[in-house]
């Protein structure tokens, strides 16, 4: 392909040419003399959700180097004067850019480089710089502008919802009044800015419930409350933001009503049972003092247990005065006036007695009842120290003289030796002095004035006399007579003096006077003075009381003071709280093995100090009681060997013959063991008894003689008095038996029962004695069955027959010691060391009834022979075609028929045995017993063969054919 050649320029165009490049050279060649010029400060706005920043005012960067208009058209390839090429950011961690929109005019937007997040910064602030694109194409000699100051704002996004900061609440009020706030919901919201993050209101979702909730969260009731109609209302609230956005969970609110508020203590039983042998037993365990929101300054709290009604005013042990007096460390001596009546203490039987306390011996007088004291109970000499002590329960019956105790004379004259009476609220002793040398006055009677004698309550009276000195002890506490008046001695006289509980004798008149009217018990009376403020305070102390054990981190600050009967407690303290954790371990105790069942009053009143006295709230007394349960009822058992024989010469013995040489005594109790899985379910699955051996005390044992009385010049019981001085039990004996009394255990009652023995000095005449034993305990509260013994006396031929035999048949002598075989409650075995040998009389009967016995047996041998005989020729005279096939037949024979020849048989074999062993006396007597048992063996098998063919034999005589 062929070109057209390029047609030469004319030399016009060159011209042009030329003087464009010359101008062209002459503007390339201006200098970059400027800087480029920014706002002094910016203020931005960018949101949460977008990157781009409004600033006020824009970013426009302006440099006085820009290029012409006229020119730009031409010189904008060849020159960068006057235009912006960049802004740079100056700051640490600035998460935005600044980026160049239009060189030529300097604009520029700032944006963010990452998503911004408002609740973590609020705000930024920061310098920008913009640069020219410097001088010439290469953009050397650059100009910075100065550094403006950018401040940006990120505009918050409702993206949080409110959410609560409880996740329930709960409320008490009391009913019957409109609140101003029960209680407050609060909500936050995570928003950073003020619009979104402020809660703008709360609402109760619930409906129909007479509550309201403001836009602060409080709640109040729009009406009163009534815990009749309800006991709590369950409210579900919500929460808005000022964007109207909900709270992501809805909140539970509970308002509790209460009635109306009331002081008092709450939280108490009113019934408490306490079940014997187990300690001590909280009364007011969950106990809370309600104060209605006062303001308490100390709390005083009293406990008192009323035991008024419980024996002689509270629960003791029952023993004898005298049992008593021995347990709490007396010396012995003590004489008892009013003991339980029994078979040789029986002076008190015709006194009326309070049998309403489980064997808690009291006695009451009316004022027309006394009782005399036998004499020689009581050996008192009035110028040696001595003691009276006494229960008494006295009211105010008016200003006569009222006896206690009175020594007086028995007959011919009315003169007092001395007693103890009551006067109006005063207790008076008169001791008159027994003649002497100096006739001179003496103390003759003591005056306490005492609210005890008159109160109508049980009290214990301790009266040490040691003239010129009489002290009293009321309930443990001493007193000094306030008054003493003085007398002569009485006159001389040898007249008897007679002792009468109860009233006073007049021997000149023959009849009682000052009869008392009240209950007495326990009365005695001891030689020696009762010093020991120990055993007074023994003879008093209940066995029941309030105890408080606090512990170490409980009721600081909490005064405790307590009665000394035990029987009222008062806590007082400043601090109500720990006054309630005091009061929470206050507890009762009975220390009784065996207490009294019953009820035991219980009051607990208080007394509060209020700041405010005017406005001080009153606490009611709080009354309740505490059921002590009945206590398991032990059966005391005796058992033993009831029947047994010695020989005569035994019972005239020095040592005589042991009553119970193997009784044992022993104590149970019964209780009902329920039913082990899921026995409580099934109705017909009944509770087992099971019954448990136990140990206790007795105080009394018994032993009587049935039949005749004891005839003391002939017999008698007795014991070594060493292993009873030992054990501290006494004896006392009378025509009747003897009373062992004292405090100890089962055990060493049985020790000393079993060195009991029985003699007799003249048992020629005596065939066989009974006795009978009975043991109790706490005074006959609990007693033993009645345990006989019946002891035979076996007689001997002579003395010198019975030598004989012992000296020709050695092998009844038996020098080890047997121990007692038990047939049918006899023990005929001899625990001696000599066995004794039958006399003639009883070998005699033996033979006889032997021989009447093989007779009776050869009489029905004879006769069963007889009639077999008989039977056999009836059956050959028959016809043989009357016979009968019985070869189908099955034949019932009675096995009671041959059981009772079988036994009828060992009866005989043992009977020949006893035969046999009472004849080894006399050899011609042996073989005469032995030949008969040999042909009764011999013969004893024909019978029971006949009887057998008898009962097989058919009767077809009535058959037909």
């Amino acid at each position: 392909m062929l070109r057209r050649p390029a047609p030469a320029l004319a030399p016009a165009a060159w011209l042009l040419l030329a003087g464009l490049l010359c101008g062209g050279g002459v503007w390339a060649a201006r200098a970059n003399k400027h800087k480029p010029w920014l706002e002094p400060t910016y203020h931005g706005i960018v949101t949460e959700n977008d990157n781009t920043v409004l600033l006020d005012p824009p970013l426009i960067a302006l440099d006085k180097d820009a290029p012409l208009r006229f020119t730009e058209s031409f010189q904008v390839t060849v020159t960068k004067e006057g235009e912006i090429c960049g802004f740079k950011i100056h700051g640490q961690n600035v998460p935005f850019e600044a980026v160049v929109v239009d060189k030529s005019t300097g604009e520029g937007i700032i944006r963010s480089k990452e998503k911004l997040d408002c609740e973590l910064q609020k705000d930024y602030t920061f310098t920008i710089q913009a640069y020219d694109c410097g001088k010439g194409p290469d953009g050397a000699n650059v100009k910075k502008s100065h550094k403006a100051t950018v401040h940006i704002q990120v505009n918050d996004v409702n993206e949080y919802a409110p959410v609560f900061k409880e996740k329930s609440y709960k409320a008490t009020v009391v009913e019957g009044k409109r609140y101003d706030s029960i209680v407050r919901v609060e909500a936050v919201d995570a928003d950073c800015s003020p619009q979104f993050s402020q809660i703008c209101s709360y609402e109760i979702i619930t409906p129909d419930v007479p509550f309201t909730v403001d836009k602060d969260g409080y709640i109040k009731n729009t009406e009163k409350l009534n815990y009749g109609k309800e006991h709590q209302y369950k409210l579900t609230v919500t929460a808005y933001d000022c964007g109207k956005k909900r709270a992501s969970e809805d909140v539970l609110v509970k308002v509790s009503i209460k009635p109306t508020c009331t002081p008092g203590w709450q939280g108490w039983n009113s019934r408490v049972e306490y079940e014997p042998g187990t300690g001590t037993l909280a009364l007011f365990p969950n106990v809370h003092l309600e104060t209605c929101d006062e303001s308490v300054a100390s709390v005083r709290a009293t406990v008192e247990l009323e035991t008024g009604h419980i024996g002689k005013g509270c629960d003791r042990d029952t023993y004898s005065e005298k049992s008593l007096h021995r347990l709490c460390g007396a010396a012995s001596g003590t004489a008892e006036l009013l003991p339980s009546p029994s078979s040789s203490l029986n002076w008190t039987i015709g006194l009326p007695t309070d049998n309403g306390h489980d064997s808690d011996q009291v006695f009451e007088f009316n004022g027309t009842q006394a009782v005399r004291i036998p004499d020689g109970v009581v050996s008192l000499n009035p110028k040696e120290p001595f003691t009276v002590s006494v229960w008494m329960r006295h009211g105010p019956f008016g200003r006569k003289k009222e006896t206690i105790l009175c020594s007086s004379d028995k007959t011919d004259m009315n003169r007092h030796h001395y007693s103890l009476f009551v006067h109006g609220c005063r207790l008076i002793f008169l001791l008159r002095q027994d003649p002497s040398g100096e006739k001179k006055y003496k103390p003759a009677e003591f005056h306490w004035k005492l609210n005890q004698v008159c109160d109508e309550e049980w009290h214990h009276y301790v009266l040490n006399v040691e003239i010129p000195r009489a002290t009293l002890y009321v309930d443990g506490v001493s007193h000094e007579p306030f008054s003493v008046t003085e007398d002569y001695p009485l006159h001389p006289s040898r007249i008897e003096t007679q002792l009468v509980v109860g009233a006073c004798w007049q021997g000149g008149d023959l009849h009682m006077t000052q009869f008392f009217r009240g209950d007495l018990a326990g009365l005695t009376i001891r030689s020696g003075k009762l010093a020991d403020k120990k055993v007074i305070d023994c003879l008093y102390t209940c066995k029941e009381g309030l105890d408080l054990q606090i512990p170490e981190d409980s009721g600081r600050g909490v005064k405790i003071q307590a009665n000394p009967s035990q029987s009222m407690l008062t806590l007082e303290g400043e601090d109500v709280g720990e006054l309630e954790k005091a009061l929470q371990h206050v507890t009762y105790l009975n220390s009784r093995q065996f207490p009294t069942p019953g009820i035991r009053r219980l009051k607990l009143s208080s007394t509060v100090r209020c700041f405010n006295e005017a406005a001080c709230i009153s606490v009611p007394p709080v009354d309740g009681y505490v059921m002590v349960l009945q206590p398991e009822e032990p059966k005391i058992s005796l058992s033993g060997v009831h029947h047994f024989a010695r020989a005569a010469s035994e019972f005239e013995s020095s040592e005589g013959v042991f009553l119970f040489p193997e009784l044992r005594i022993i104590s149970t109790v019964t209780r009902e063991v329920e039913p082990d899985g899921e026995g409580d379910e099934d109705p017909t699955v009944q509770e087992s008894l099971v019954s448990e051996e136990i140990v206790h005390d007795l105080d009394t044992c018994e032993v009587t003689v049935e039949g005749d009385e004891l005839n003391p010049e002939q017999e008698g019981l007795e014991v070594d008095m060493a292993h009873l001085q030992h054990r501290g039990i006494e004896m006392s004996s009378s025509d009747l038996g003897v009373i062992f009394t004292g405090v100890d255990t089962m055990a060493s009652y049985e020790e000393v029962l079993h060195l009991l023995r029985y003699r007799n000095w003249h048992s020629r005449s005596l065939l066989d004695r009974k006795f009978k034993l009975i043991c109790s305990e706490l005074n006959g509260r609990y007693v033993s069955n009645e345990f006989q013994v019946e002891v035979n006396v076996i007689h001997t031929a002579n003395p010198m027959e019975h030598a004989s035999h012992m000296a020709a048949q050695p092998q009844f002598v038996h020098p080890e010691h047997r121990s007692f075989v038990d047939l049918s409650g006899h023990n005929l075995a001899n625990p001696h060391p000599f066995a004794v040998v039958p006399s003639t009389a009883t070998v005699v009967i033996v033979l006889c009834v032997s021989f009447l016995v093989f007779m009776i047996i050869l009489g029905v041998f004879r006769i069963r022979a007889a009639h077999q005989r008989t039977m056999r020729d009836q059956d050959t005279g028959k016809d043989n075609e009357m016979d009968w096939d019985d070869s189908a037949l099955t034949i019932t024979v009675n096995p009671m028929e041959t059981y009772e020849d079988q036994h009828s048989s060992e009866e005989e074999e043992e009977e020949e045995e006893e035969e046999s062993e009472e004849g080894e006396e006399e050899d011609d007597i042996t073989s005469a017993e032995s030949e008969s048992s040999e042909e009764e063996e011999g013969e004893h098998g024909d019978p029971q063969t006949a009887n057998r063919q008898q009962q097989l034999e058919w009767d077809d005589s009535t058959l037909s054919y």
